[in-house]
């Protein structure tokens, strides 16, 4: 096979530590071939998720073929499937993909059409690739499965769990669009900045107990929580501090707890609360009917940007696209004091 039917990946063949230079690879993989609704993307750009973490560590046998993370990218269409009906080549986009598939750590990727947008034309492709994967969560915990209105007159509260990470980057500016008063939880003097310059209205500790630091800024209760944290070490604090009839929506599974442990639905049970999760893979690893929302939700996520009413969540960049850098983003989210995104860019 030519090299002209070849592309640059990064993948790993088995989970090692990343200080071995094994546990990321760079690789000459096959170009792949736009079928059915798919998109050819030539990326730009890729950031880095807890997502690629997890499904890194779970790649713990040996493999043939090496597995590709990444679901976060921008770039540029190159071919598109026999099917599709909403881009065409040189149309430029942004998305997460599905973890069903191979991820966008390559020189050209395949992205079904119904999960991508359009990149915000007032951001480059960095900036553009930061923003996907957190921000189909934000908006699908806020407006899909707690229920929000997008224009809430009723003075309502959120606090929202890890404001200064990727998703809640987002949230944060996505709830006070909406009308609701955002109170955020960070831990340190710069994440706590980070969330004020996002719009936080206020900001609690999330390692001291929630009702006290609440009572402080004038509240007994929240109507909603958004926990983008370990919910079972917060679980207690949430039930506690919910309002009756409140909604709390979680994005962290109880597998993925600090310490072993379960959540007692019981505690809800007396306020009548609502506990729903997001998982924003779910559309596409199901091909649920509504797929195509998630390529209307990134259209209203550029239009927002567009008119400076959403900023993206970029923090660091990186240059270019290999091992070594991906093994370096991959050290820095790992520490858990990551604020914002990381980016790779070019290859």
């Amino acid at each position: 096979m030519s090299n002209l039917q070849k592309m640059k990946a990064v993948g790993s063949y088995r989970y090692l530590p990343l200080t071995d230079p094994e546990s990321l690879v760079d690789l000459y993989i096959e170009k792949p071939v736009p079928t059915g609704r798919d998109l050819l993307v030539k990326v730009k750009a890729i950031s880095v998720n807890p997502a690629d973490l997890d499904i890194r560590e779970k790649n713990n046998y040996e493999a043939e073929s090496p597995k590709i993370l990444g679901w976060d990218v921008s770039g540029i269409v190159e071919q598109v499937g026999p099917e599709c009906q909403l881009f065409k080549p040189g149309d430029e986009v942004f998305y997460a993909g599905s973890v069903t598939r191979s991820g966008g750590n390559s020189e050209f990727h395949l992205v079904d059409e119904r999960i991508a947008g359009y990149k915000p034309k007032s951001l480059d492709f960095a900036q553009a690739a930061a923003l996907p994967l957190t921000s189909l969560t934000a908006w699908e915990g806020l407006f899909d499965r707690l229920g929000i209105s997008h224009s809430s007159e009723e003075n309502e509260s959120i606090l929202i769990i890890g404001a200064a990470g990727g998703v809640g980057s987002i949230a944060v500016q996505l709830a006070k669009l909406a009308g609701l008063t955002v109170i955020g939880t960070a831990s340190r003097p710069e994440s706590v900045q980070w969330a004020k310059d996002h719009g936080a209205d206020f900001t609690i500790n999330h390692n001291s107990p929630f009702a006290p630091q609440l009572k402080e800024i004038g509240f007994e209760t929240v109507d909603y929580i958004f926990c983008l944290n370990d919910t079972v070490q917060h679980f207690a604090n949430m039930t506690e501090v919910i309002a009756p009839q409140g909604k709390i929506c979680s994005i962290v599974p109880v597998a993925k707890a600090s310490q072993a442990g379960s959540l007692d639905m019981d505690l809800l049970f007396y306020k009548s609360v609502t506990f729903v999760w997001e998982l924003m893979f779910t559309r596409a690893m199901f091909q649920t009917k509504d797929m195509s929302k998630q390529h209307d939700i990134l259209k209203q996520l550029a239009e927002l940007i567009d008119n400076g009413k959403l900023k993206t969540t970029l923090a660091e960049r990186l240059e270019p696209i290999n091992a070594v850098n991906l093994r370096l983003a991959h050290e820095k989210m790992e520490t858990g004091r990551s604020i914002g995104k990381i980016v790779l860019e070019n290859f």
